[in-house]
């Protein structure tokens, strides 16, 4: 089953109110509108594409080592993955199929990483959680996910829902009082920093398959090798 089957299957029987999800059907309207004008209003054009210049990071991992974008691209391309925190079902089903995918993905000689606005404390739990053998970085106030243009703000509306519905304390998580999260959006970045593959969605319930990330990668090793 595809990443995208597996996240269809759960988001309909979450909007169907079944167990053990038994969420309540108002919820839903808001969460569609939220969705429905971050993507009118063109966020996502604005992100970083194929053939920009990706910006360099150091940023934490769960343990506070400091990682560095420069240093993995000494060893290879590297695999960027943006996603909102581990309290999200669609963010944690698209880290374990990268984590199904980083044979493929190391085997073209790629580093994977993953950057969240969690606190160190929320990723360990990703980490342990989504038995993942790859990095989780967090980026405190999103400030890299602002370089790369997938940086937004959550509307009033779904604030509200968030901290008095879900119960979802986003500034006490993340340690921001700013409410703000990235787009999901993945990239692959060349040894020389240009972006080879980019892909960001406003809408947070669709994730492409790990494969789609292949071709770019055997592109950047021909290149390499010819």
């Amino acid at each position: 089953m595809s990443l995208q089957d597996r996240i269809d299957a759960f988001k309909a029987d979450f909007e169907a109110g079944k167990p053990p999800y038994n969420a309540p059907s108002h919820i839903h309207e808001p969460m569609h509108r939220a969705t429905r004008e971050l993507i009118e209003s063109g966020a996502a054009s604005r992100a970083l594409k194929v053939g920009d210049k990706a910006p360099a990071f150091t940023l934490k991992d769960p343990e506070g080592k400091e990682v560095s974008s420069g240093d993995l691209l000494a060893h290879g391309p590297l695999v960027v993955s943006f996603y909102r925190g581990v309290w999200c079902p669609y963010c944690n089903m698209e880290l374990q199929a990268l984590q199904e995918a980083l044979p493929d993905l190391e085997g073209l000689g790629a580093r994977l990483v993953a950057i969240s606005p969690q606190a160190a404390p929320n990723s360990r739990k990703s980490v342990r959680e989504n038995k993942l053998t790859f990095p989780i970085l967090s980026d405190p106030r999103n400030e890299v996910a602002q370089a790369f243009g997938i940086r937004f703000k959550l509307p009033d509306y779904l604030i509200d829902l968030y901290a008095n519905v879900f119960k979802n304390d986003l500034p006490g998580f993340n340690g921001d009082p700013s409410w703000t999260l990235p787009m999901p959006a993945r990239y692959v970045i060349g040894q020389d920093g240009v972006i080879a593959y980019a892909e960001v969605n406003p809408d947070y319930t669709k994730r492409p398959d790990p494969s789609q990330l292949l071709p770019a990668l055997r592109s950047l090793r021909e290149r390499q090798t010819a």
